[in-house]
């Protein structure tokens, strides 16, 4: 059985389109979604949560396993460009960008599934600042690699 490899473009190329829809995606949120909770009113406020977390983890799951997916592929298949220190601070982001997720932003959606909680949804807004910065850096690391011609 030959079993082929995908090559560092294509990777990149699925690296690269995920981080520019999360960046789009987190931007929305940060503008517009986060900071609306409080405008829903308390009594539909738990219902509406579990119902927003799971739907937007339907659109989001996807798309981040995708990215990371791709970015951890190119290092341990071994791929020279992966080793590109603006890669690797890419990565950096990434991997920040996650734990700001496990440790930040899904606790908080936890306790705003139990409550409508105003001091909550401030701490989510605020604490999303880490995520929506560090996608928007990771973008701009990624498409100057791409515009260097160091993917191909």
């Amino acid at each position: 059985m030959n079993v082929r490899l995908p090559s560092p473009q294509h990777l990149f190329l699925i690296q690269i389109l995920a981080t520019a829809m999360m960046t789009g995606i987190i931007w929305f949120v940060q503008v517009a979604h986060y900071p609306l909770f409080e405008k829903i009113p308390k009594e539909g406020f738990v219902a509406y949560e579990n119902c927003n977390t799971t739907r937007t983890g339907w659109v989001v799951g996807p798309i981040m396993l995708a990215e990371i997916g791709a970015a951890l592929a190119l290092i341990l298949l071994g791929y020279r460009m992966a080793f590109n220190p603006l890669h690797l601070i890419a990565l950096g982001c990434l991997l920040l960008i996650w734990l700001s997720t496990l440790l930040i932003q899904i606790p908080l959606h936890g306790i705003l599934s139990l409550r409508a909680d105003p001091h909550t949804m401030d701490l989510l807004v605020s604490g999303n600042w880490i995520r929506t910065i560090l996608w928007s850096l990771r973008l701009a690391l990624l498409s100057v690699l791409l515009g260097m011609g160091k993917i191909f």
